[in-house]
Parts: structure tokens; C-alpha cells; sequence
């Protein structure tokens, strides 16, 4: 998705829209945090069998020659690039989420990077021991309270939630880099995360085909999986010790 020049006015009417889009996702929340709340299914269906056409006609072909002709530190350097160049959003995100510790360690990750580093191709500040803490604006929502709303499979992007769909959009606009880079350059940083985005779906091949076309319901378990891990990573719920997201709890 590429990210266009927004003048200001447009992006205050797009964060009001936001803010409704929230309040709309506080009206439909899942009573218990094992639960899923699920009320556009048959619409979520539909969308989810679209994006499994999509990725059969053109993601996943597009991954495996990716996986072929690209070389693995190549394909490492290209996802710390991108990686990098999100660390700016990440630190807008902690500090609205009155995280300091992260903000300070993520900013010191983002300026070793992408000087040592070589714009983000290496990352030397992992090597001294500061790993960073990636969060988004649906984190930060989640931190000041608002629930996650229904669940929702995204056309291209996959699954999600209400709160989770509000933070993607609201991310665009608070990304520093988005509103401070000019064109061309800014549109450098996207072709890095869409490659960033094919090498991942090469990476990982065997367990996403495993999920979209060798499941029972792989529409069931990709919000499985999606909810089990997003709820997981916000502190809401404890793995269990005997949980597999990567078993089909679907085949009979």
C-alpha cells in the first residue's frame, strides 16, 4: 500500500473517523478474553476467500520466486531495513503509551541502525543486546482502554479486529517518517516493506500453506491463531503449555 502526501485538514476528518470507528468497536466486545466475537462471519468468509485467491494467483508465486532469486542475507538485509525504517511509529506508539523505557531504547535502535548500520541493513544494536519492543497504534488503544471489538478479516491484509483495523489506519498518519520524507524517498521505505512482507511469506511457507490449504476451516483457524497470539502479546491472556496455534483443531 502506498503512502500518499495527505494534506492536514483530510487528516483530522481521517482520525475523527478513527475515533468513531473506535467507539463503534467498544459496542461489540467480547464478554471473556478466551471468547470470539464474531458477528460478520458470512462477510469475513467471503473476504477470506478472496485474500486465499489472491495469495494462490500472485502472493505466493511471487514468494517462492522471491525465495529462489533473492539471496538469504539479502532477504535479512532487506527485512532490517524496513524494520528500521518502522521505528519511528513504534516510538510515537510507546510514548503514547507512556512506555519511556522502550521509546528511549527504540529511538537509541532506530540512530545506531541507521548510521553504523547502514540505513537499517545491519543491526548492529540488536548485537549489543538492545532488541527494541514493537507495538502499534492498536496496542496503544488497547492500553488506553478501548476493547478489541469484533473480529475482522481485512481484504489483503488479513485478519484483525476492529481496534486492530483503527490502529493500521492511525498508524499511517503518526508514522514521523510518512509525513517528513519527500517523494521518491518515502516510497523506498514501502517497496522495502512489501518485499519485507513477500520474503516473510517465502520464510514461512510451509506453515501458512499448512493454515490457508491444508486445514479443515482454515478461515477458523487463521482467527484461532490470530486472536490467540494478538491477545497473548497484549497481556490479556496466558498461553497454554499444551496449545499449538499451528494444529488444525478443525480436522475430523
Amino acid at each position: 500500500m502506498f503512502v500518499l502526501s495527505v494534506p492536514p485538514r483530510l487528516r483530522i476528518h481521517t482520525l475523527a473517523a478513527a475515533c468513531l470507528l473506535v467507539a463503534a468497536a467498544g459496542c461489540s466486545t467480547p464478554k471473556g478474553s478466551g471468547e470470539i466475537n464474531d458477528p460478520y462471519e458470512a462477510h469475513n468468509r467471503e473476504v477470506h476467500a478472496a485474500n486465499i485467491e489472491l495469495d494462490r494467483a500472485l502472493v505466493r508465486p511471487s514468494a517462492n520466486g522471491f525465495g529462489k532469486a533473492v539471496p538469504v542475507p539479502v532477504q535479512n538485509g532487506l527485512s532490517n531495513f524496513a524494520d528500521n525504517l518502522s521505528l519511528p511509529g513504534v516510538v510515537v506508539n510507546n510514548l503514547l503509551q507512556f512506555d519511556i523505557g522502550n521509546a528511549i531504547e527504540n529511538t537509541v535502535r532506530f540512530a545506531l541502525n541507521t548510521t553504523v548500520g547502514l540505513a537499517g541493513v545491519l543491526d548492529p544494536a540488536a548485537a549489543i543486546g538492545l532488541q527494541g519492543k514493537d507495538t502499534d497504534f492498536g496496542a496503544t488503544l488497547h492500553v488506553w482502554g478501548v476493547p478489541e471489538g469484533a473480529y475482522l478479516e481485512l481484504p489483503v491484509l488479513g485478519p484483525s479486529t476492529e481496534r486492530d483495523a483503527v490502529g493500521k489506519v492511525v498508524d499511517l498518519f503518526i508514522d514521523p517518517l510518512n509525513n517528513l520524507l519527500p517523494s521518491p524517498e518515502k516510497y523506498i521505505g514501502t517497496a522495502a516493506k512489501v518485499a519485507s512482507r513477500i520474503g516473510d511469506r517465502s520464510r514461512y511457507s510451509g506453515i501458512i500453506d499448512g493454515i490457508l490449504y491444508d486445514s479443515a476451516d482454515s478461515y477458523a483457524q487463521a482467527r484461532l491463531l490470530y486472536l490467540q497470539n494478538r491477545r497473548y502479546d497484549l497481556g490479556d491472556v496466558s498461553h497454554d503449555e499444551n496449545f499449538d496455534p499451528y494444529e488444525d483443531p478443525y480436522a475430523k
